[in-house]
């Protein structure tokens, strides 16, 4: 699938006319080509400009690019190729209308074609505009002024590959994948009111099927007062439910040996974090998230006294998908463990990378440290050095260095200076810290710096089946993400 975005980089171009005549000369060419215009006053447009406008002031940027983005996908699927028409940037908010442009094209992740006026000036123009664009990682094909320029890039968004991703369009595409395979996924905590709200938007859009667990009355009553619909979404009160003494039973007998009474099973089954793993485990449901109320503890010891890990794994590890800089790469363990063995050090690069792959990444690993190569010395080094060739011996197919510094790993120019010869430094997308410490500070700080970045997780690695964990800082759209991707791990279990 292919696409371009035109944008205007001043007033008054021909950009619309270049826009359309670029749809007729694909036409032309056998091409399956469709004109989509997100945003502009013409009848065909997705959002009116006065709407879009609106939606920013009113803080709902995020639903209108999600709408475009909804909408270019499904042209996506039907076409071959899409041509997006930009605003024309004829109102007194240029600026705006040029901001919003760029944040279309960078969350579409699509190339753009520039359309600048004739005049002395001109390159000028679009050279300053060219390097805001690549700001937001958005790639200039060419600069256009009249139709005889257009031919040449046509040629060039025809054989363009994209390799950056928003993390809009990572959003979208997680969510996509939940919907193609429903999956049945507990959430523990009804009475909770960001859980509500998320599953109401989670059941709306299709992205899984809920099992929602709390008193009834309680659970009613709170959406009620908060104006939100669960219908067709199931509520289950543990101690009522039809399979309280089947479950409380099998978690007596999973758990007797280290001296569970009846009685005790019994209780333990009343708390919905113990009910809801158990359900997984007895396939009623294919994967839980908890967290909004709960600690990290109790979510993951009840998966860990009877769903427990994979023949393959020995713990569980937590690890965060990170979509910055227009990519997309895997930390960890940034959620579990507080100071992993070499040995331990190893089973979470193996693990991450498996994760990886799940979300359409090869793995290239780097064993990070505060030394690169032999320039580091010290215990915490030698223990790096040591996991490194553990990982080797039992993962010999995996793409991976270590020791290496952070910025050696994910910097091309820096990796050139530091390790010029590493199949990773400099294209790394997993990384591996060498302690909790590290890896919960970093992830944290790479979220705050950086206004684009998205965090998603923490994915709970090594289980059996998916039970995921929720900050209890969380917001809706965490919440709706963890639930897709707990939902994608479920269909790849």
């Amino acid at each position: 699938m292919k696409g371009i975005f035109f944008i205007a980089g001043e007033a008054d171009t021909q950009k619309s006319i270049l826009s359309a005549r670029a749809v007729e000369m694909l036409r032309e060419e056998g091409k399956d080509a469709v004109y989509f215009k997100p945003v502009g006053d013409e009848a065909s447009a997705l959002f009116s400009l006065s709407e879009a406008k609106h939606m920013i002031v009113e803080g709902q940027k995020d639903t209108l690019v999600e709408t475009v983005i909804e909408s270019y996908k499904r042209l996506e699927k039907e076409h071959e190729f899409v041509v997006v028409d930009g605003t024309n940037l004829r109102t007194r908010d240029k600026v705006i209308e040029f901001r919003l442009n760029a944040i279309l094209a960078s969350a579409l992740c699509l190339p753009v074609a520039l359309v600048m006026c004739e005049g002395a000036d001109t390159l000028e123009s679009s050279d300053f505009t060219t390097r805001i664009l690549a700001q937001k990682f958005i790639k200039v094909l060419g600069m256009l002024t009249d139709v005889q320029d257009l031919d040449f890039v046509l040629h060039e968004a025809i054989s363009y590959e994209g390799k950056t991703i928003s993390p809009k369009l990572f959003e979208f595409s997680l969510v996509d994948k939940a919907k193609s395979n429903i999956q049945r996924i507990v959430l523990p905590e009804g009475e909770s009111e960001r859980i509500l709200r998320a599953a109401e938007i989670i059941h709306r859009r299709g992205i899984a099927r809920l099992i929602i667990l709390g008193k009834r009355s309680l659970v009613e009553e709170k959406a009620v007062s908060l104006n939100i619909s669960l219908e067709g979404i199931d509520i289950i009160d543990p101690e009522t439910s039809e399979k309280f003494e089947e479950y409380a039973t099998s978690f007596y007998e999973l758990r007797k040996a280290k001296g569970v009474t009846e009685e005790q099973a019994r209780e333990t089954m009343k708390d919905s974090a113990y009910f809801g793993t158990m359900m997984v485990y007895k396939d009623d449901a294919d994967g839980m998230v908890s967290g909004a109320e709960h600690t990290t503890a109790h979510t993951i010891r009840p998966a860990l006294q009877f769903i427990k890990t994979k023949p393959t794994a020995s713990m569980v590890s937590g690890a965060f998908i990170m979509c910055f800089n227009g990519q997309l790469y895997v930390f960890a363990d940034c959620a579990v463990t507080p100071n992993p063995t070499p040995e331990q050090l190893s089973e979470i690069a193996i693990t991450t990378a498996e994760t990886a792959r799940i979300f359409g990444l090869d793995p290239k690993v780097a064993f990070l440290s505060y030394g690169t190569g032999d320039s580091g010395k010290g215990p915490s080094v030698d223990l790096v050095k040591t996991a490194v060739a553990l990982t080797k011996e039992k993962a010999p197919e995996l793409v991976l260095d270590g020791p290496i510094q952070f910025d050696a790993a994910i910097d091309p120019s820096v990796a050139k200076t530091k390790l010029p010869n590493s199949l990773v430094a400099g294209q790394a997308n997993v990384f591996i810290f060498p302690d909790l410490n590290t890896g919960n500070c970093c992830y944290k700080a790479v979220q705050r710096a950086n206004d684009d970045c998205l965090a998603v997780g923490p994915i709970l690695q090594g289980l059996k089946k998916p039970v995921n964990d929720l900050s209890r800082g969380c917001t809706v759209p965490d919440i709706i993400n963890t639930v897709a991707f707990t939902a994608l791990f479920a269909q790849n279990k």
